[in-house]
């Protein structure tokens, strides 16, 4: 598509859905007009367009909180953009993950509504916001501070773990030594800069077969 085929407001903007690539977390909605856009596409940074300072901004400028352009959509009336990043930090200006942390139903009404599997994303986004956090005494951050050096040996180590717990018939053992090689995977993952999307998408193609 032609950039001047998008349809941006009176004002010479359009909203821009920021959303973290691999864990599909939305993490921040600014606005872009054409310059912000396409310094965007050609830097593969963020830029935004500031209403409040009526000026363009770079994310992460001053943060070092950057976001790496992975993807640009636009939506079907051509008047919004969903932009795929790989962030280097916080999304938020609060120093959070993402702008969209705060809920305004009860944690027990969101659970209600959750599959069993949706542990799995919850977890996912969960890692990626300790990444760009980075708490201290997290041992999730522990890992990433470490590196993929450490995360491999406890990748190593919990399919060990299951492997015993297996063979020796140990059926609450068993559970609590796959969690755990769950866990590490999908800090392997992150890690990697591969979405659990792309692994799912081998299995459903295996399964297709």
């Amino acid at each position: 598509m032609n950039l001047a085929e998008l349809k941006f407001d009176d004002k010479g903007l359009i909203p821009a859905i920021v959303q973290d690539a691999q864990s599909k977390e939305v993490l921040t909605l600014a606005y872009m007009n054409k310059e912000s856009l396409e310094k965007t596409i050609e830097t593969r940074e963020t830029w935004f367009y500031s209403r409040s300072r009526q000026e363009l901004w770079h994310k992460g400028a001053t943060s070092g909180n950057t976001q790496t352009l992975i993807d640009l959509r636009y939506d079907c009336d051509s008047d919004a953009l969903v932009v795929l990043v790989d962030p280097s930090g916080p999304a938020c200006h609060k120093g959070v993950y993402t702008c969209f942390s705060d809920s305004l139903l009860s944690e027990d009404e969101v659970s209600a509504k959750d599959d069993r599997f949706a542990i799995i994303s919850r977890l996912e986004s969960l890692i990626a916001e300790r990444e760009a956090e980075m708490p201290e005494k997290s041992y999730t951050t522990y890992l990433f501070d470490k590196g993929v050096d450490k995360i491999l040996k406890k990748v190593g180590e919990e399919a060990g773990e299951v492997i015993i717990a297996a063979k020796n018939r140990d059926p609450e053992e068993l559970k609590w030594e796959v969690a755990d090689l769950l866990f590490h995977l999908l800090v392997l993952l992150r890690e990697q800069k591969l979405p659990l999307d792309e692994v799912l998408a081998v299995l459903e193609e295996r399964h297709t077969k």
